[in-house]
């Protein structure tokens, strides 16, 4: 769900969008697992949210996932 019509704003890709992007802030370039592990231990992400996520940013163009497995912000 891209908005939330609860209370529940963590749920909405929109916030959990903005924690990846955070993090990639601090290392532009990270392996998909390990941007996940970093997501999860502070945030208890669901792995399928993170993916959700990661397709959502891959549509507005703010990251991308390369042929090798890392996630990286776009330009």
């Amino acid at each position: 769900m891209l908005l939330p019509d609860n209370i529940h704003p963590e749920l909405s890709i929109y916030y959990n969008g903005s924690l990846v992007l955070q993090e990639l802030k601090t290392a532009e370039r990270q392996p998909f697992f390990d941007l996940y592990q970093k997501l999860k231990n502070n945030s208890d992400m669901s792995l399928p949210t993170f993916i959700l996520t990661l397709d959502w940013l891959y549509l507005i163009e703010l990251a991308k996932i390369d042929n090798e497995g890392w996630v990286q912000l776009c330009s």
